[in-house]
């Protein structure tokens, strides 16, 4: 008796692989909707496909590696800079437009790019940086980039950006 791997995929969840029995033949099936392929596919060669899927794999693992310290403070470093930079502007001035759509570009990424670091969560840097940063995209994500800052609020963000330099520099 032959025995062959079902893969189905429903058009919203993930692929599912379920292993069948099959008496006369040996195939790999892909459903999609309505697609469907079949490969007639033996053991041995779903064997070596997947062993070389695996050995492919290993030299990407080190590119999703955590960043570096050093990485993390020059990044950090340089969000901060652009932070005070962008919400010190004058509202007359023609550039902060381009400036704020930079910043929340800067920020955006930055965010995106240390928040899952599980070592970073802790420190007081990642913590007061991400504060601020929440503050300045909301305030211009609700009024819009050519909005001032009020006093209270950019006094706070600029208290927030000078405590997470100190803690930078402390290596926190």
């Amino acid at each position: 008796m032959a025995s062959s791997f079902l893969l189905t995929t429903p058009p919203t969840k993930k692929p599912t692989w379920a292993f069948t029995s099959v008496p006369s033949c040996r195939a790999i099936v892909a459903s999609a909707g309505n697609n469907a392929m079949r490969t007639n596919v033996t053991r041995r060669e779903l064997g070596i496909f997947i062993g070389a899927g695996t050995v492919l794999l290993v030299p990407l693992l080190p590119a999703a590696m955590a960043a570096s310290d050093e990485e993390y403070v020059r990044e950090t470093t340089e969000v901060i800079g652009k932070v005070r930079s962008t919400i010190n502007l004058n509202k007359t001035d023609p550039n902060l437009a381009a400036a704020v759509a930079d910043l929340r570009e800067v920020s955006n990424t930055w965010v995106a790019k240390y928040r899952r670091e599980k070592a970073l969560l802790g420190r007081a840097s990642f913590r007061d940086m991400y504060s601020a940063l929440n503050a300045v995209s909301g305030h211009y994500i609700s009024f819009g980039p050519t909005a001032p800052i009020p006093t209270k609020r950019k006094a706070r963000i600029l208290e927030e950006m000078d405590t997470a330099e100190k803690s930078l520099l402390r290596g926190r």
